[in-house]
Order: C-alpha cells, then structure tokens, then sequence
C-alpha cells in the first residue's frame, strides 16, 4: 500500500489513447485527464475556423462534427519514422512533427498535474519493446527523442519501461502468490509480450531484472488492424485494385495513405486531386474515382477512417457492422462481416503467434509453464487475436485487464519504486 503521495508520475504516450499514473493513499492510480476519463485520445485538431487547437475527445469530436480544419492522430507512430523530422502545412503555416508531440506531451502533462494538484519533474514513460522492428539504432533514436521532448516540456527525470513489464506490475498488485505470467499488450501501434515471474513478495523488490524472463514485440497493432481491414473492404469501393482502360492498375499510392492514420494529410495535397482527375478520364470505372474525389474534396479522410475504426469494434463484438459513407457519399452504405475482418487480418494475426511462440523459446519455457496471459490494450478484445495467442498457451488462465489503464497504472507502480 502507497502510505505516501509519490514523487513521480508514469506516462503511457500511446498510439490511441494515453493516460497517466500516480500512487497516493487512497485514490485512483489513473488521473483523470478529459471530462473525468483517464483516457486521453492521442489526437490533436486544428479548427480552421476560429484558429483553435483541441486535444483528445474534443479535437476529435469537433472534426467528426464537421469543423473546418486539420486531425492529427497516431502521433506516436511518428517516433522512429524519417517523419519526425519533417514537417506539413496546417493553415498554410508548416508545423514540424516534433513540436506537434511537444504541444501533445505538454498537454499531456498539465493535465495530469491539474489532476494531481502538484507539478511533476520525474516520470517514468512507457515505451514498446520495439520501436522499430530489426533497427536498434532507430529504435534507441525513437526513445531518445521521446526523452527530449519530454525534457522540453519540463520533466527533469526520465527513465523508461517496457510496457508489458508495467501492466505486469499492476497484475501484480492483485496477485495473492507466484506465478509466471505472460503479459500480451496489444494496443494501437504495437503487440508487445513478457514471460514475467510474479508475486507479492517480489513486488518489494527494487530490482526485478531476474524476474523478467524473456521480452519480445512487433510493430503491429489496432492501426494495422485498422489499415488492412480499409485495404481489403472499403478501398476497392474507392477504385483501389480497380483498372485502367489500357489494363493497367490503378494506381494504389492515394489509397494506402488513406488506410493509414499518420499518412491521410497527404491525400489533401492539391496535385493528389490533379492527378486523380487525369486518371478518371482513363479509368474502367470512373464512378469509383469520383467517389475518392468527393471523400477529397470534402476532406473525409479521418472520418473515413473512424468509420472502419468503429467497424473493426463491432466486428470484434458482433459478426456483422455498416459502414456509411454519408460524408461524401450520402446515403451509401457498405456490409462488412467479421469473416472479412478475419480473413483480411489473418497474416498480421500469424506474425504476432510467430512473436509468441519465439518468447517462449527465448524463455526456455514449455508452454505449461506459464500459468497465465494477462491480456491489455485496447486491441486485445479482437477475438481471431485473442484466441491465437491463448492458443500458444492452452493451459494458461486467461485474465483481461484494464485494456486501457494498465499499463499507466503499472508505469505509477513503477515511478513510486523508483523516485520514491
């Protein structure tokens, strides 16, 4: 039990959403950083109409309500890409990446102390496994930029955590014995998985090295999910796979931007349309290009996007979810099935066994050796996943955690322990 306020917060910057931790006697691990959610939706929106910029639910809602401007989303995936560096144009002024997770990381951080009702300069951040998968000079780039914005933004004590490790010390917390545990983080931009051994008397511990017994992780998650299930069954409508009258393929550069979050700005540039409109003069089937045009025209990129979101949600709880196209397409709808779902995502759902069973192989554990998966982040709930990756451990309890706090309320476990 925490019998003092900590000195340090966790920070999880998540692809989605992100939230904070912080121990004190007899509160909530998790603050509230939105209309009293723990949960921030990592999103910034830029209102065209009356020069504003909100964060989290509001920026999201005021775009999905049709306000002129610029969303930005997936901000972490930024972090390891040649796009950090780079910059785009938002209201005809460039904005740089970085300073766009500076202004997330900074708000992030007010929040949180607003929260508390005290200022933090130590914290402990979530960080995958991998950044970048098969690159560790890209990978340790990743953190280290990561460690100087949050140094830019006020924080004069960071270290860092792999997020698997942080939700385990919060299963920890709940854990009456020993028990070998592997943590299955799925969230918006990674999987990440750890063979940890735990139990409450190791929770005392300062050093818990020895404890962990194997890490592993690749850069898939709800995004890929996301972008694929858009690739196979919502792109074809747009005219993606379709042809030219000369028996070429259209080409398919526009509709992968589109299917992935960080790169739908680059569908509003004005030579994609100029492009696009020589293109329908030569299509098979230009009523497909007229409707990429109009979901351009009117900027429905995002929204686009939030529908097959919302659909991959319904898709991991029902067989059935519509997808409407009323932004630039009013009164067109389109049936998805969860066979379509699966069938779409099947490779990344056999990557991420791959990942499974090689921990376990690191480990130098059978699978009956594990006596749990421990099952957090928000991508998690996907049942073709979900089941694939209980597989690899047929003997295992399966138990679900907070998909969106754990790992914050781990990182606050793990900043009282290490900042006191």
């Amino acid at each position: 039990m925490q019998h003092h306020p900590a000195r340090a917060c966790g920070i999880d910057f998540g692809t989605s959403n992100s939230t904070v931790g912080y121990r004190r006697p007899g509160a909530a691990s998790l603050l509230a950083l939105e209309d009293g959610k723990p949960t921030l939706p990592s999103v910034v929106f830029f209102n065209a109409e009356d020069d504003s910029v909100s964060f989290g639910r509001a920026g999201l809602n005021d775009y999905l309500e049709g306000c002129e401007g610029r969303l930005m989303r997936s901000l972490k995936s930024l972090l390891g890409s040649s796009l950090i560096d780079g910059r785009t144009e938002v209201h005809g002024r460039a904005l740089y990446f970085r300073d766009l997770l500076r202004d997330f990381i900074a708000t992030l951080k007010q929040r949180a102390e607003l929260a508390a009702g005290r200022p933090f300069e130590q914290a402990v951040f979530g960080r995958p496994v991998f950044f970048v998968d098969d690159d560790t000079g890209a990978d340790q780039l990743a953190e280290d930029t990561l460690a100087a914005i949050a140094r830019e933004v006020g924080f004069k004590e960071i270290e860092f955590q792999y997020e698997p490790i942080a939700a385990a010390f919060d299963y920890e917390t709940r854990i009456t014995g020993e028990e070998v545990v592997l943590i299955a983080d799925i969230g918006g931009g990674t999987s990440d998985f750890s063979l940890v051994r735990l139990s409450p008397e190791r929770a005392g511990r300062s050093e818990r090295r020895d404890d962990v017994l194997a890490n592993g992780g690749i850069h898939i998650g709800g995004t890929d999910f996301d972008k694929q299930l858009s690739l196979a069954a919502v792109m074809p409508l747009l005219g993606y796979r379709s042809r030219l009258k000369s028996g070429r393929d259209m080409p398919s550069a526009t509709y992968f931007n589109l299917a992935t979050w960080h790169t739908i700005n680059f569908v509003y540039a004005r030579q994609v349309a100029a492009d696009l409109r020589q293109l329908r003069s030569e299509a098979a089937e230009p009523a497909m290009i007229d409707r990429l045009l109009a979901l351009i025209d009117q900027r429905a990129g995002h929204w686009l996007a939030h529908q097959v979101e919302a659909a991959k949600i319904a898709l991991s709880d029902g067989e059935r979810a519509e997808l409407s196209f009323d932004r630039f397409a009013p009164g067109q709808t389109h049936g998805l099935l969860r066979t379509d779902f699966e069938t779409a995502t099947a490779p990344l759902v056999g990557r991420i066994d791959h990942t499974v069973h090689q921990l376990l192989r690191q480990a130098g554990l059978a699978a009956d050796a594990v006596d749990t998966v421990f099952f957090t982040g928000g991508s998690s709930g996907i049942p073709a996943l979900r089941r694939r990756v209980a597989g690899c451990l047929p003997q295992a309890r399966q138990v679900e955690g907070d998909l969106f706090g754990s790992i914050g309320a781990g990182l606050a476990v793990d900043a009282a322990r290490r900042f006191g």
